[in-house]
């Protein structure tokens, strides 16, 4: 919990120098993260423009914080990493249908 802002995305809500945030750890895998996400316009928009991203990449999906957005959260499991370690793979690639490499990138 408390991530540094610096080690998370745009979107995440930041309290100082710090997000609210956590990821779910088994050993060294990450199996989870998520946070608080940030609701207010003026700082999403700052957050974008703070880790140096194009802003008109992001019109589409920031319009709507023009109007007004709940207070949310969220977060995203890593199915393959969950599979991995229920299966005791040592490869990740071993319980993903379709790796992906630089040598194949369309499955």
């Amino acid at each position: 919990v408390d991530w540094p802002w610096d080690a998370k995305p745009f979107y995440i809500y930041r309290v100082g120098d710090y997000t609210e945030s956590f990821d779910l750890m088994y050993n060294s895998i990450e199996l989870a993260s998520g946070g608080t996400r940030e609701y207010r316009y003026t700082e999403l928009r700052r957050g974008i423009i703070d880790k140096d991203l194009n802003i008109e990449s992001f019109t589409y999906h920031i319009r709507y914080y023009k109007y007004g957005m709940p207070p949310h959260a969220g977060f995203g499991l890593g199915l393959d990493r969950l599979i991995q370690i229920l299966t005791g793979a040592e490869n990740i690639r071993e319980v993903v249908l379709y790796p992906r490499d630089p040598e194949r990138l369309i499955p």
